[in-house]
């Protein structure tokens, strides 16, 4: 273990003792290792053993654990019990998600704010998932699982939860995040994009009416779903989860950047209608396609604005990389998705 995880495990180590109530002496944090993904949030993986603890038994009581933390250097920049808040409730509402153990909002304890839940077994790579035939069982049930959970996402009590971004006062949703949109668009690029200031127009145009706010995840997509052969094991990532349209997340499924070439339009998986099906036969409040289809263009212009930000990271020369430059390229995918919205509409 190199020093700097050393010393990491170590504070680890004097957290869960105290949360747990054991002498620290007698707590082991073991395999801590950062895990691959998690681009705006660090995931670690580690082993905890807790001697004594597991019911009427001597013997250690050993927890597999994800350790998910902002990076050092951006403490308060979020808050990381509130997201862990947000996974106890929604487990209780019935939406699969780790099990939350303990979360620290001081930044003291291990430089930012971080939580500690179960370390699941599952695939997370949409790739593998709409290409894999080893998933094929998966991709039958999957869709119809994602409704089901998603109705019971916007199901869950957050009364009395404190820092869950709102709708602005006095106005819809819909049109609270457009006009973010928008203004990113004229913040972000100098650049003229015909396409995006066309979108824009025709999304005003058809605004939905106000309707229920409810809990959204924010992120819903099946890049940030946890499967294995026999479908849904998890849904992660809930750190833009707020209050608003429940249709958002059932649009930003749809949305054409997540289905990783698939011709079916719901994550890549199925179709609208069964979507929208699945999602009412679980008790979701019924979603006409022309709401769901706003949010879906909504999406790709969100996605096109991720695109030129990441671009203009490259050739500012803040981090130059051929990665950040080909997503540039990438705007074109957003806007092409844009038209085909646009043409259907017509």
């Amino acid at each position: 273990m190199a020093a700097d995880t050393e010393g990491m495990a170590g504070r680890l180590a004097v957290f869960v003792a105290a949360e747990a109530g054991v002498p620290e002496r007698e707590v082991r944090v073991a395999g801590l290792a950062r895990l691959a993904g998690g681009a705006s949030r660090e995931l670690w993986s580690l082993d905890v053993e807790i001697p004594g603890a597991a019911p009427a038994s001597d013997a250690p009581r050993r927890l597999a654990l994800v350790l998910r933390r902002d990076p050092p250097g951006r403490a308060g920049e979020s808050d990381r019990t509130l997201e862990a808040e947000l996974l106890r409730r929604a487990g209780a509402a019935g939406v699969p998600v780790p099990r939350v153990y303990w979360a620290c909002a001081d930044p003291e304890v291990l430089d930012t704010p971080f939580f500690l839940m179960e370390r699941l077994a599952g695939e997370t790579l949409p790739r593998r998932l709409l290409r894999e035939e080893r998933f094929t069982g998966a991709r039958a049930v999957m869709l119809a699982e994602l409704g089901a959970i998603l109705a019971r996402i916007h199901a869950t009590d957050v009364a009395g939860l404190r820092g869950l971004e709102r709708p602005a006062p006095g106005r819809s949703p819909a049109a609270d995040q457009l006009e973010v949109a928008a203004a990113a668009l004229r913040e972000l690029s100098p650049d003229p994009h015909p396409v995006l200031d066309l979108a824009e127009r025709w999304l005003r145009e058809r605004l939905p009416a106000g309707g229920s706010t409810t809990l959204v995840h924010g992120d819903y997509r099946i890049g940030n779903v946890m499967f294995d052969e026999g479908g849904v094991r998890a849904i992660l990532d809930w750190e833009l989860a707020h209050l608003g349209d429940p249709a958002e997340d059932l649009g930003w499924l749809c949305t054409k950047a997540w289905r990783f070439g698939s011709p079916l339009p719901a994550g890549g998986i199925g179709s609208r209608e069964a979507l929208l099906e699945a999602y009412e036969k679980a008790g979701g409040s019924a979603v006409s396609v022309e709401r769901l289809r706003f949010w879906e263009a909504l999406g790709s212009f969100k996605v096109a604005l991720v695109f030129i930000r990441q671009c203009q990271v490259h050739l500012s020369g803040a981090h130059r990389s051929l990665e950040l430059a080909s997503l540039g390229r990438r705007t074109a995918e957003a806007e092409e998705a844009l038209v085909e919205i646009m043409e259907d509409a017509s």
